[in-house]
């Protein structure tokens, strides 16, 4: 899909491509949307990028807080998107150990409880022992470290879910922004 087939996308099929892109999060195409035409993918990039940066602290942190929990609620129920099922299953969060799962629960919740937004990490990057390592160690960062690392892991896992629609790919440029990069062949 190149930008020209992007710009003639309904609204409807623009959330449903872009949609899930940032984890139950469809906001954000909605609002780029009205954006377009796009004339390349750049235009695209910095609308989404304008988007994210224009949001204030608790809308960044909105953002957070429409990621599960890792091994949580949403993983034993069943209700998780296919795209974190798929990352949490690469993880191992659906294999842990009782003792595993209960030090996982009780981190969750000592995280949530200190930031007010859900631990995010890159599942699929890091296994189970590093994940539950870096959740131990991030509970006793400072809110707006945590928010800004949330908002880079959450670019980690976008640049895996974008890069699958071969459209084109979130990239880390900075602690705070998202930014995309159009995959090989698409005209900038």
């Amino acid at each position: 899909m190149d930008i020209a087939a992007v710009n003639v996308l309904s609204y409807e099929d623009f959330v449903d491509v872009f949609g899930n892109v940032v984890e139950k999060c469809p906001l954000i195409p909605a609002a780029v949307w009205s954006c377009r035409p796009f004339v390349s993918v750049k235009a695209l990039e910095a609308a989404i990028n304008e988007f994210i940066d224009a949001l204030p602290e608790s809308g960044k942190e909105g953002i957070l807080r429409c990621h599960p929990d890792l091994a949580g609620r949403d993983l034993k129920s069943g209700t998780l998107t296919r795209e974190s099922l798929e990352e949490q299953a690469e993880a191992g969060m659906d294999a842990l150990s009782s003792l595993e799962a209960a030090r996982m629960a009780r981190l969750n919740e000592e995280y949530k409880k200190r930031f007010g937004f859900p631990f995010v990490i890159c599942a699929r990057m890091n296994e189970k022992a590093a994940i539950l390592q870096q959740l131990s160690e991030r509970c006793q960062n400072e809110r707006i470290v945590e928010r800004t690392r949330g908002i880079e892991e959450m670019a980690r896992k976008c640049n895996h879910e974008a890069g699958k629609l071969g459209v084109w790919k979130c990239e880390i440029r900075s602690w705070r922004t998202l930014h995309l990069q159009s995959l090989p062949g698409l005209q900038r």
